[in-house]
């Protein structure tokens, strides 16, 4: 069987939210074609993508023959640095289990009352600046730079120099060689925060009595990119969601898991490679092939989500995969879960007459980046109804600039 379509697939351009159609209309079991030529295996369906991140038969390290890599960015990155992300057992069990106890539920959530001092410091700005603003600036993307800035230990006067990084570390730039070099930078970066113990007090420094300052960077540009790029697009990009129904985002209904299922923005999906013949939705899945597990279309399907292409706050979505599913879900989930609860309650509480500033066709995607999002999002509100509710003061809280995390 031959793949003849190239992955990743352009999104249709009327329905800026949903899986790209060449992702939908296929059989949940098909080859495809990368763009080195390979024809690794695209898994499309709930169950058969459940089943695959399950498999102990299934590796992520993309230094197994047959890994899908999906640009040639993504294969000069992987070879010159192995994170968490690409780690089989036992290797990943050792560093996960350092990890898990500093990203459980209550240690995130006892993070909320900080978050929110950011949130509304955050929209302070926005909302005594020009009307409109573009979104993704003055708030999508600062809250999750402090956020994990503050939760490394990273000093956020820096946050321009690793922005940038990270702009090209999800490759937006296609040049291989500004990849790594950018990656290297950043390393050196953090290795030497760690090395000279200029690290504030955060996750980098409780690791170095455990770990070498090397593998703190490596860990930690993990932790900073994807903490900072994920939620910065989940924020973006569901706030345009829900200013598309405008009626869901007035609802009083928490709208975080029903945006996880009805975005999953990762285009790059769940890359893998067997270890050995399994059978996946009826077909053999012959050893070193590659697997590429569709999240986006699993949170679509009609078996597991009814009436799947329909955005409903009050459907029961908890169970989707946009965070992965089994010994590979993603570390920072709680994390994530409650940024993103504070920021939409937030803007719904303090500015209920948000609005796009734009029709919704005329927004920038980022089409060619990991995680998919929108360049800008220009919002406009009604500037009489700005103010913190009464019996709340911005005079007491602490300012971004401010390294101290509550809890």
């Amino acid at each position: 069987m031959t793949g003849s379509e190239t992955f990743p697939m352009a999104r249709a351009a009327g329905c800026p939210f949903a899986p790209a159609p060449g992702l939908t209309a296929r059989a949940p079991v098909s080859r495809v074609r990368l763009w080195d030529g390979s024809e690794p295996w695209l898994i499309t369906r709930y169950a058969d993508v459940r089943a695959v991140l399950a498999d102990p038969r299934v590796s992520v390290d993309v230094a197994q023959p047959g890994f899908p890599h999906t640009n040639a960015v993504s294969k000069a990155r992987d070879a010159r640095m192995k994170t968490l992300m690409q780690m089989d057992p036992p290797e990943h069990t050792v560093q996960r289990r350092m990890l898990a106890s500093e990203f459980t539920v209550r240690k995130m959530a006892a993070l909320r009352p900080r978050i929110q001092e950011l949130v509304d410091d955050l929209l302070d700005g926005m909302l005594a600046g020009p009307n409109p603003a573009d979104l993704v600036e003055a708030f999508a993307v600062p809250l999750p730079s402090l956020v994990i800035c503050e939760l490394l230990g990273v000093p956020y006067a820096d946050r321009d120099f690793f922005q940038g990084v990270a702009h090209t570390l999800v490759m937006d730039d296609p040049d291989p060689a500004r990849a790594v070099a950018a990656s290297e930078e950043l390393n050196a970066y953090l290795e030497d925060l760690v090395g000279t113990k200029s690290a504030g007090p955060g996750l980098l420094g409780k690791l170095a009595p455990a770990m070498a300052p090397r593998e703190i960077a490596v860990l930690g540009q993990l932790l900073l990119v994807a903490g900072h790029d994920t939620t910065a697009a989940m924020i973006a990009l569901g706030t345009a969601v829900l200013l598309a129904h405008p009626e869901q985002f007035h609802d009083s209904a928490d709208p975080v898991e029903e945006l996880l299922r009805y975005l999953s923005i990762t285009h790059t999906e769940a890359r893998r490679v067997a270890l050995a013949d399994l059978e996946i939705g009826g077909q053999v899945i012959r050893a070193g092939e590659g697997i590429i597990a569709v999240k986006s279309t699993a949170n679509r399907d009609p078996l597991a989500f009814p009436d799947p292409d329909r955005f409903d706050l009050h459907r029961s979505a908890r169970h989707h995969v946009a965070f992965g599913y089994g010994r590979h879900l993603c570390l920072g989930a709680p994390l994530a879960r409650v940024e993103l609860q504070v920021a939409y309650s937030t803007l719904r509480r303090r500015v209920p007459t948000l609005a796009l500033a734009v029709p919704l066709d005329r927004l920038e995607f980022k089409e060619n980046a990991i995680f998919y999002s929108v360049r800008e999002l220009p919002v406009t509100w009604a500037s009489t109804l700005t103010t913190l509710p009464p019996g709340s003061s911005t005079k007491n809280r602490r300012t971004p600039h401010d390294s101290s995390v509550n809890g």
